[in-house]
């Protein structure tokens, strides 16, 4: 497979290029761009001390290191700066790093350039990470071998040496990776655009015209797949370059997957309906699982056997901190849904119980409303523990919206993870449900939702 790992040589030999930050994929690249021939630099917020050995381990290798409060002083004189999703794209020592010459990449941007076989990549607000593993699923119970990667699985630019032209990539793609990308995948999914992540974009235009990327760089023959009920998702048809389908629960579609009237899952084409498998039989539990699953569909018609996509959907059970099952315990059901970490992703979980449940929610602000949540609250919460941040915000929302008074919701406040834990099992009867579904971010208690989601587990595991 070394022809495959060639184009990426030729890309970094001889040339100065600085990594922003040591996360996983960037340790593995550093490596290689060593080995490769480029002369590396690591420009990272973190002190020698702080990174412990690594910092010795990258050193020895011959790497430059650009450490703490001045590690963006790194950049200059760079011929290529790696950029990592979390460091902001238009940060002004970037740009200025920009217009003096480097060229401002990442490890996705390198892929798209450099990948030997077809991409199929998903955004949006909720149901990425459901509906890109759900698509891998599909394409391995076809047969094909598939690297699953971008913001989930791992880093795939380090393995372009391993894919050949027969097998295909299966990406997520988060706004903060779409922003600077110029180039699109063969098919593109985008599930849904709703406010998230404003406190690190301007504005919710920036958010919108990042999502669009994954479309924009299109050419045909190619494929978009969009979400029909979500006004801005809806509104990228008008992005489309050449094949373009939609998907949704809602309504039957001549163009597209659709959940049909008797509850059977149905792709149309070209005047054509050909039924999928009943709801009733999907293992997923909620009705934005049946969207994730005719998004899905969508995406991989034509590449699948519908016998293959009806089995995937008959049998795949979840991502780790989607509405994941715990325990039961004392006849009280406990669920993590740490991935909710905005308003619209705890809706759809709440909407997936058929009961009013317990929450535990908050966390980090991200500079969403929380006005939306509250009426959902009301109609499918009957306790409701807050924490972090963002606590106060949602419990004002709530306390404001009309329905309050009358609907018996009890609230209370804890402190950290183990408090709030406590404080449902103190609420929790035979038979209610507790779901960790924050509506927030984690990012003032915990550095990602897996972290807060698996505390939680270990917490409610321990009971």
């Amino acid at each position: 497979m070394q022809q495959y790992y060639e184009p990426l040589a030729s890309r970094v030999r001889g040339r100065k290029v600085a990594f922003i930050g040591a996360g996983v994929s960037h340790r593995e690249l550093i490596g290689q761009f060593v080995e490769m021939g480029a002369q590396v630099t690591l420009c990272d917020k973190r002190t020698a001390d702080q990174m412990g050995e690594l910092a010795g381990q990258l050193a020895a290798k011959g790497v430059a290191l650009s450490l703490g409060t001045d590690y963006m002083q790194g950049f200059a004189g760079q011929d290529m700066i790696m950029r990592t999703p979390g460091f902001e794209f238009f940060t002004p020592e970037l740009q200025a790093a920009g217009k003096a010459g480097a060229e401002i990449t990442s490890e996705m941007e390198l892929f798209f350039e450099l990948c030997p076989c077809e991409i199929v990549a998903v955004t949006g607000s909720d149901g990425k990470t459901t509906t890109t593993s759900l698509i891998a699923a599909m394409l391995r119970q076809a047969g094909r071998t598939v690297h699953l990667g971008g913001n989930i699985g791992r880093a795939l630019l380090p393995i372009i040496g391993e894919i050949t032209p027969a097998d295909i990539a299966v990406v997520e793609l988060s706004s903060f990776q779409l922003i600077s990308m110029r180039r699109s995948p063969k098919i593109a999914v985008v599930t849904n655009v709703t406010p998230n992540h404003l406190d690190h974009h301007k504005d919710m235009q920036e958010y919108i015209d990042a999502k669009r990327n994954i479309l924009l760089w299109q050419t045909p023959p190619c494929r978009a797949v969009l979400g029909y009920e979500n006004e801005v998702s809806r509104s990228m048809q008008a992005d489309c370059k050449g094949e373009q389908v939609w998907f949704t629960r809602l309504r039957e579609t001549d163009n597209g997957a659709f959940l049909r009237e008797d509850g059977m899952l149905c792709m149309a084409e070209k005047g054509a309906v050909t039924p999928i498998l009943p709801k009733d039989e999907v293992r997923l539990r909620g009705l934005h699982n049946i969207e994730n699953l005719l998004a899905a569909t969508a995406a991989v018609w034509g590449l699948v056997p519908v016998a293959d996509i009806a089995a995937v959907g008959r049998e795949f059970a979840g991502v780790e901190h989607r509405i994941e099952p715990v325990r039961t315990l004392d006849g009280v059901q406990w669920f993590n849904d740490s991935i909710a970490s905005s308003p619209t992703r705890t809706i759809a979980g709440l909407r997936s119980f058929d009961q009013k449940i317990i929450i535990i929610a908050g966390g980090y602000d991200k500079k969403i409303p929380y006005e939306p949540l509250a009426p959902e609250i009301l109609a499918h919460v009957k306790a409701l523990v807050l924490m972090g941040q963002t606590g106060p915000l949602i419990e004002k929302a709530v306390r404001e919206c009309p329905g309050f008074a009358e609907s018996g919701l009890v609230i209370e406040h804890a402190a950290d993870m183990a408090g709030a834990v406590a404080a449902a099992r103190k609420l929790a009867r035979p038979g209610d449900i507790v779901s960790l579904s924050p509506a927030s971010a984690s990012f003032d208690l915990y550095p990602n939702f897996e972290v807060r989601g698996r505390h939680f587990k270990e917490l409610v595991n321990a009971l």
